[in-house]
């Protein structure tokens, strides 16, 4: 079985080179002779880490879109305009809704997709919106919709669809990537505001209980208290993952 290769494209910290960091999440897949694109930051370090990395995004097959937050969507911008042609880019209808954030001085700010970011999606992609879960080119498949089943998981902060902060925004976009491989399953998460358990545990069912190998990405405990981060290792400890890549937004913590 050919063998799967990820790039870390974006992320908060940028450790070589003249690479960038930002508040954002890109990664580059290689699997069985496709090359996906799933998320692309926040939009300032996209084009400098491509041409840095030597990363072929023109020949890019798919996009993929975890959900639909500025950090992650920004840089689809820069992403699109690298693309000769259109390409099929699969993301969650939720994702094109409206998304505000409120911070702990009341403050409200707006953190969904960009009218640049949306235009650039409607005119040079081929956008497929799924709900459900879906395989994209028979390996790399997505979980679509992830049920919330804990009891100490949430979405990881106070988000909204509205300025008023009157329609909590449930985020039901968010979704994960998933790889089957012999030595088991290469999860990748956007944000994981499904919480990371959730998510996890949904893969395995979805994979007929395949072990899970390595879980990469995002996890969303920046705010997370003691007894979720602890319940929380326990149960990656107890899903006997073998590869664990925290970053982006799990919080030093």
């Amino acid at each position: 079985m050919d063998t799967v290769r990820i790039t870390v494209l974006v992320e908060n910290s940028a450790g070589r080179g003249k690479l960038l960091g930002e508040h954002g999440l890109s990664f580059w897949i290689e699997t069985a002779g496709k090359r996906i694109l799933f998320d692309a930051g926040q939009g300032y370090a996209f084009a400098n880490n491509v041409r840095e990395l030597g990363l072929p995004i023109a020949d890019v097959d798919a996009l993929i879109l975890s959900h639909g937050h500025y950090d992650h969507a920004g840089g689809l911008v820069d992403a699109l305009a690298m693309l000769p042609a259109r390409r099929p880019m699969w993301l969650h209808p939720a994702a094109f809704e409206p998304k505000m954030a409120r911070h702990e001085d009341g403050t409200v700010r707006f953190i969904g997709l960009a009218d640049e970011v949306r235009q650039a999606i409607e005119t040079r992609a081929d956008v497929i919106q799924t709900e459900d879960p879906v395989d994209i080119f028979g390996r790399v498949r997505l979980t679509g919709y992830i049920p919330r089943q804990t009891d100490f998981e949430d979405t990881g902060g106070a988000f909204f669809h509205d300025s008023a902060c009157l329609e909590a925004d449930e985020l039901r976009d968010d979704q994960a990537a998933f790889i089957d491989t012999p030595a088991g399953l290469v999860v990748l998460l956007g944000c994981a505001h499904s919480g990371v358990i959730n998510t996890l545990h949904h893969i395995r069912e979805l994979s007929g209980n395949r072990p899970v190998h390595t879980v990469i990405g995002g996890m969303h405990l920046m705010h997370a208290d003691t007894e979720r981060i602890e319940r929380t290792i326990a149960a990656l400890r107890a899903y006997g993952v073998r590869s664990l890549r925290p970053c982006h937004c799990t919080g030093f913590a």
